[in-house]
């Protein structure tokens, strides 16, 4: 439990800074759906498919990634419709709110993902141990 809070902490924390850093702007919206995507990409590429190959894990995470963007866009975008993000104007868009550059993007970001889920698995089981 410590831990889930701890990685959506820091992936609700991280996401909207790059974003910030990135495009300038974010929303509170995506320190949700940053926190959400890292707890979930401990939880399956960490957990369950600890053991597959490093790209499995990307391919996986990805999934997360996009299937999180696209419920947490539906949501803000569509139902709220609070314009945070448009990908209408990328190529393979779904009701332009997520694109395939994008999910490739996320394929990427699942190694850093998975990295903080690690390092704060080590640092918990360092601390349990004193």
């Amino acid at each position: 439990m410590k831990k889930n809070l701890t990685l959506f902490l820091m992936g609700g924390t991280l996401y909207p800074s790059l974003e910030i850093l990135c495009r300038g702007k974010t929303d509170f919206s995506m320190a949700l759906a940053g926190g959400a995507c890292v707890c979930l990409i401990d939880s399956v590429c960490n957990g369950k498919l600890h053991a597959m190959p490093l790209s499995v894990k990307c391919f996986a995470g990805s999934g997360i990634i996009t299937a999180v963007e696209f419920c947490t866009g539906v949501v803000v975008n569509i139902i709220l419709k609070l314009n945070v993000w448009d990908y209408s104007q990328m190529p393979m868009n779904i009701l332009g709110q997520i694109c395939i550059p994008f999910s490739i993007l996320w394929y990427a970001a699942t190694i850093p993902a998975m990295l903080l889920g690690t390092c704060c698995s080590r640092f918990a089981a360092a601390h349990a141990e004193k």
